[in-house]
């Protein structure tokens, strides 16, 4: 698998069939086809935290690197970054970077930006970006780099409905192989959150204390977690 020489992995769940679509199907399907050279070359995605926009950037990577291409994840708010990891990006085939509001008001990241969007689109690459926001409400101070980041179709990433949630909570336990019966279940959606980022986090913790007590996951011990996690 690609990808840049830091302590960043592609999460093991990141795939598109463990990504929970809801009201983002049209999203969904538009960085699935960007993987596959099938659609756009340049995609913006923008949503709050925890709406899903680095699980479908590290899906497409992990797409793409299961064929013959080349693909790099990049998370802009890495704090070991310089802006030099964008420098030759351009040879790789498609190109993910998370998160570019942290780069946003910077001039030397800025440019570092401009020019590999340029680069990019001269020798026919891809370009997948995530931030918080639209475009036009990135503090940007370089306008050719707001304008180049408009040029691409953008998708809202909508939060999902309770429902749709409580299906990720579940498939996402199948995944892990991890027994959460309908009284669990039912517990969780209760007293959580209904978001995706906190579910998920909340599930691993759940699977890893059940792993090292060597015990399903009752409602007594998802209680403890649930509680130490308030604390």
């Amino acid at each position: 698998m690609h990808q840049i020489p830091l302590p960043v992995q592609l999460r093991p769940e990141a795939d598109f069939a463990a990504f929970v679509a809801g009201p983002n199907a049209e999203a969904v399907a538009a960085v699935t086809a960007w993987a596959a050279r099938s659609g756009d070359n340049f995609l913006y995605l923008f949503g709050t935290a925890g709406s899903g926009k680095t699980h479908l950037l590290q899906a497409a990577c992990r797409q793409v690197a299961q064929g013959d291409r080349s693909a790099i994840y990049v998370p802009l708010e890495h704090g070991e970054l310089a802006p030099s990891v964008l420098d030759n990006l351009e040879l790789w085939d498609l190109v993910a970077l998370d998160d570019i509001q942290a780069i946003a008001g910077d001039a030397t990241w800025e440019q570092g930006l401009f020019d590999l969007y340029n680069r990019l689109r001269e020798s026919g690459r891809c370009l997948l970006v995530s931030a918080y926001t639209p475009v036009s409400e990135l503090p940007l101070t370089l306008p050719d780099l707001r304008s180049r980041l408009g040029w691409g179709p953008g998708y809202r990433l909508l939060p999902l409905p309770e429902d749709d949630c409580e299906h990720l909570l579940k498939e996402s336990a199948k995944r892990r192989g991890l027994e959460l019966g309908p009284d669990a279940v039912a517990y969780i959606m209760r007293r959580c959150p209904r978001e995706p980022s906190y579910l998920m986090g909340l599930l691993e913790e759940i699977d890893r204390e059940s792993l090292r007590r060597k015990c399903r996951p009752t409602r007594w011990l998802i209680r403890q977690i649930i509680g130490a996690r308030k604390s």
